[in-house]
């Protein structure tokens, strides 16, 4: 009996040893691992979780440097867009585009790729050297001292010299009469471009008009309809800057730049006529009327002023029907 109370006492003292080791290791509990990530810290308890984020600073808009026309400086390529296409929709040589920005696929430009595009000091313009010469001063002669021998004929020769020296040197002036300045004031024309270079336009081909420019229906052109193999003539006097089909919806297309401010555009030809780089006259036959990339045979005429559309009918004796 003796040893079965001391058992049951021995067994009542482990369990309280047990349970105050146990409560010890309650109070302490349990830490969560912690994980930095960055500007976060987070802390995981059981099945519990707190997250303190320090606050990020939004990024600063880039402001877009602007030429004086209000053409961008720096273009990012967005999806879709070709070299030909940016210069088109900005009114410039994509063979300048290429050069400025040290491009040798003209095939190959990488999304979100940011573009330099020319602007009017960093297209070509010659550079006129003037040469500075050194600034010529008169050497004055001074009178030389002649000594000849005493005689009524060098009293004489020495009279006439001084006599010469005394009298003064008689210059002939001429009055010029200061005309009033006449100043006519600039004749600001459509046309022109930052230099004042007045453009003459004609019709690019004849032919029935049967679609009109309509900026809110997104017309960027005209469209004339007339017969395939038809004569195209450049407009108005320039350089071609494209010659080819890789505009989508243009088919096979001509753009003629005529100078800082204007070029032109003739969509859907059958046949192309001249080559890039290549200057035209006004007039001149550049392609052969066609239905590419179209359901009809038309030419579609476009003018554009810094590459913005800008309607035909402004600048062209158009007839409606």
């Amino acid at each position: 009996m003796l040893k079965k109370f001391t058992f049951q006492l021995h067994s009542i003292a482990s369990a309280i040893i047990v349970a105050v080791l146990v409560a010890g290791c309650s109070s302490s509990g349990p830490h969560a691992p912690v994980v930095e990530r960055g500007a976060e810290r987070e802390i995981e308890s059981g099945t519990k979780s707190k997250k303190s984020a320090a606050p990020i600073a939004a990024p600063a808009m880039k402001a877009v440097p602007r030429d004086k026309d209000g053409r961008p400086q720096i273009y990012v390529v967005q999806k879709g867009d070709t070299l030909h296409s940016i210069a088109f929709n900005y009114g410039l040589d994509y063979h300048e585009i290429a050069e400025l920005n040290n491009i040798q696929n003209h095939g190959m430009i990488q999304v979100g790729k940011e573009l330099r595009l020319p602007t009017a000091s960093t297209s070509a313009v010659a550079k006129t050297m003037v040469e500075s010469k050194p600034l010529e001063v008169p050497v004055k002669s001074q009178p030389k001292v002649a000594q000849l021998p005493y005689s009524e004929q060098a009293v004489a020769q020495i009279e006439k010299m001084q006599e010469g020296l005394q009298k003064p040197e008689v210059m002939a002036v001429a009055k010029v009469q200061a005309k009033p300045e006449i100043r006519t004031e600039a004749k600001i024309d459509s046309n022109a471009d930052d230099d004042g270079n007045t453009l003459e336009w004609s019709m690019p081909t004849s032919g029935t008009l049967i679609s009109e420019y309509s900026e809110t229906a997104n017309r960027k052109g005209i469209d004339i309809a007339g017969k395939l193999g038809q004569a195209i003539v450049a407009s108005s006097a320039g350089k071609v800057v494209y010659s080819g089909n890789g505009l989508r919806g243009y088919g096979k297309l001509i753009i003629i730049k005529h100078n800082k401010t204007y070029l032109s555009a003739y969509a859907h030809n059958d046949q192309l006529l001249v080559k890039e780089g290549q200057n035209v006259s006004k007039g001149q036959k550049i392609a052969e009327m066609g239905s590419t990339d179209t359901d009809q045979v038309r030419l579609h005429f476009e003018i554009r002023r810094f590459g913005k559309p800008v309607d035909p009918a402004k600048y062209l004796p158009l007839v409606k029907s």
